[in-house]
């Protein structure tokens, strides 16, 4: 997923890439803020009295079923728990009445003859073991004859992403014995690690003799990584952008990378989505003038790979092999195609992926027609018979833009169990139209269509369009041509089951101010409201550092809609905060946080469950997790900030904002481990297990600490019991309640 508040992490981190220089509006109207500490979202509370858990040595599972919405059975209270109070405690904590144990972690063994991990550095073989950076997940049902089923509630599959490795720097020093090489050349045997802890996860877990574990040789267990190969669909496959050394027709590649939120289709397949694929590539620093500054220079910029752009993790130097050439994307050959380099390679990277979890002889497909960008999670619209389907999805850098696609074929029932997943995909995936969001400061907006039907598209004049292939490889520059609206980092979309709005998180934004200087700083507008100082500790952290979440409402046509009506369902703030400018939803203490991430609506009880991936908070607390009953979009009213300039004079900004939460319908449900990130959700189909997702534990870790455990920032989950070694490791846990209920009842 994301980094926290941009002014608190290290240069090296890649998950701030701020490419879009295009001169796009953020808002109709501007605010004026200047204020002092954090903020989070605001709703009410229930209390104390958090069970401090951590986790055991058993599985979980999870589910995501997109049945229709249980009925909420008359005895049943949601949200009923009692609010879990913030903590730095290095352990998970959970309501009094629920309990949380450690399912699957990383370097988990994945078939019978994998040895046991012993989590010192000397383990190999991550092909066959969990991988690192847990992130997304969905839930996959098994009858006890082994087959797909929707209903089954205590055997399942996991599909999980794992987005990146601990430590952003140069070597991830948690994977090796002696924390790594940090000097260029990597050894093949480092990278090859590392190469390997990313992708996706597919693991059977089942519910034995009351408790969750998962299946160790369980012939569905498999991973995808950034070296599977994986099949090119939609409108750029086949097409010249696509064309490298390892595929001369451009109609496959090699793997998936840097996998954060997913998404789970009508039809029962996984979609998973490309994030912070950019920084894994390297160019030389005459790589322009060597591309003879063709349009594709003008493209790499875009997406955040100027010339002489150093790799994350320097792979490209791990040997000779085509493995690791592929991460240097300078033109180095003599083709006209580049089908004798990777030129192109990057362009391979950021896209929503469609994998059938129940079927490993099955190629994974990128769908290149919802288009490529930092991809976080892809929501399904409420499917409705004889319609078109809709996709939302975000671009998660500071100043991008919020999508939909929806399809051209329209939705038949017939389609919800068929015979072949992938095919099923290819016809609702493959073919569509793409748009991109703007927004009013009334509450209204539209969705521009990025088409070469589309003449703002085809004359734009600073990137010359060559069809609708280039359009979905290139999407982010057909945004800044039609006008999009860039927004404070879209991180994960969900739809609410009841009614159909679709809600963002906005995690957050350093380059909002009052008085912008520079193309990459912006002015608040109405979508992005806030700009304000945070104080942590003896730190200021300017802009948006805490986020808050959109929720819109589709106008006439539906799925098809091009106009919508939105508000600002919550801002993220500290609860003392200000409550005229920085903690407009007036959170309490026991519903304030920072940083909202991950986002998923429960399809059993309704509850929007809202996880963080915070920095800006976390002297105070580690990251969490709220459930949130939520309203309706236009429940509360219209707001004007006013800010004061530098050169005097009042910059005012309208916005739109639904109803501040009560103590019954927000409250804190989950704290973390120190470091880590609480993210990904999936529920059995009854809702009573819920699978969560803890990433990165102990990542404020130094390198320089690596020998002394009593240093580790987090010890989790060998902490709680689990596993061997001291080293954290990123881990799936699974939550039930103690007598038997729906998980937030």
């Amino acid at each position: 997923m994301n980094k926290p508040t941009d002014s608190l992490v290290p240069a090296t981190d890649f998950n701030n890439e701020d490419s879009n220089s295009s001169s796009n509006a953020t808002f109709d109207q501007v605010l004026s803020a200047r204020l002092s500490r954090r903020g989070v979202l605001r709703g009410g509370a229930g209390g104390f009295g958090a069970a401090l858990l951590g986790g055991i040595g058993i599985s979980a599972c999870g589910g995501g079923d997109a049945a229709t919405p249980v009925p909420t059975p008359p005895a049943e209270q949601l949200l009923g728990f009692a609010a879990v109070p913030k903590s730095l405690a290095d352990t998970v904590a959970v309501p009094v009445g629920y309990s949380a144990s450690v399912l699957y972690a990383l370097g988990d063994p994945l078939t019978a003859t994998t040895p046991a991990f012993k989590n010192d550095g000397t383990d190999s073989d991550f092909e066959t073991r969990a991988g690192d950076h847990h992130d997304g997940m969905e839930w996959f049902g098994l009858g006890a004859d082994g087959k797909p089923s929707t209903l089954s509630a205590d055997r399942g599959l996991l599909a999980i992403n794992h987005e990146a490795t601990t430590d952003q720097t140069l070597s991830s020093f948690f994977l090796h014995a002696n924390g790594g090489t940090t000097t260029l050349p990597r050894p093949a045997s480092e990278v090859d690690k590392e190469v390997a802890i990313h992708g996706v996860s597919v693991v059977e877990v089942r519910k034995a003799a009351g408790k969750w574990e998962y299946v160790k040789d369980s012939s569905f267990n498999r991973r995808l990584t950034p070296l599977t190969d994986v099949e090119i669909a939609g409108p750029a496959r086949g097409n010249a952008l696509l064309v490298t050394k390892y595929s001369a027709t451009g109609t496959k590649t090699r793997g998936t990378l840097n996998n954060c939120g997913t998404g789970k289709t009508p039809w029962g397949t996984l979609l998973t989505g490309e994030e912070n694929w950019f920084g894994y590539f390297t160019r030389t620093a005459a790589d322009d003038a060597a591309r003879s500054n063709d349009k594709s220079v003008t493209a790499l910029n875009r997406y955040g790979r100027t010339q002489g752009a150093a790799s994350r993790h320097g792979w490209e130097t791990g040997g000779s092999d085509d493995k690791y050439a592929r991460w240097n994307i300078s033109k180095q050959g003599s083709s006209a195609d580049g089908s004798d380099d990777y030129r192109n390679e990057m362009n391979g990277m950021g896209y929503i992926v469609e994998i059938d979890a129940y079927d490993k002889t099955k190629l994974a497909r990128k769908r290149t027609a919802l288009g490529r960008m930092a991809k976080e999670s892809a929501a399904f619209g409420v499917p409705a018979a004889g319609q078109p389907l809709a996709v939302y999805m975000g671009d998660d850098a500071r100043n991008e833009y919020m999508y939909k696609f929806v399809s051209t074929a329209t939705w038949s029932a017939a389609d919800a169990n068929p015979s072949d997943r992938m095919a099923t995909g290819d016809k609702y995936l493959d073919s569509g139209k793409l748009y991109v969001a703007k927004f009013n400061a009334d509450g209204t907006g539209q969705w521009l269509e990025l088409s070469m039907s589309n003449s703002t598209v085809t004359g734009y004049a600073t990137y010359r369009f060559a069809d609708l292939a280039d359009i979905c490889v290139n999407t982010r520059l057909a945004a800044d041509a039609v006008g999009a609206t860039k927004m404070d980092r879209p991180e994960w979309c969900g739809v609410n089951p009841a009614n159909g709005e679709v809600y963002f998180t906005l995690t957050n934004n350093s380059n909002r101010r009052v008085d912008p200087t520079g193309s990459s700083q912006l002015a608040p507008d109405a979508a992005n409201p806030r700009v304000y100082t945070d104080m942590k500790g003896t730190t200021a952290q300017a802009g948006n550092p805490n986020g808050h979440l959109l929720r819109m409402r589709e106008g006439t046509g539906a799925a098809a809609a091009t106009t919508f009506t939105w508000d600002i369902y919550l801002f993220a703030a500290e609860a003392g905060a200000d409550k005229a400018m920085i903690n407009i939803s007036g959170l309490t203490a026991d519903q304030d946080m920072s940083s909202p991430d991950g986002l998923v609506f429960s399809p059993n009880t309704g509850i929007c469950w809202i996880q963080t991936d915070d920095g800006a908070y976390t002297d105070v607390t580690n990251c969490m997790m709220l459930a949130a009953v939520p309203g309706r979009v236009g429940d509360g009213g219209k707001k004007t900030l006013s800010y004061t300039r530098s050169a005097g004079g009042t910059l005012s900004v309208d916005t739109q904002v639904g109803k501040a939460p009560a103590a019954d319908t927000l409250k804190r449900f989950l704290v973390g481990p120190a470091g880590c990130e609480i993210t990904g959700l999936t529920e059995t189909p009854d809702g009573k297990a819920m699978f969560i997702n803890i990433q990165h534990p102990g990542e404020t870790t130094s390198q320089a600490n690596l020998a002394d455990p009593g240093k580790y920032t987090s010890q989790w989950p060998s902490n709680a019991g689990y596993g061997a070694g001291k080293r954290p490791r990123s881990a799936t846990i699974v939550i039930t309640k103690n007598d038997g209920g729906r998980i937030g009842s």
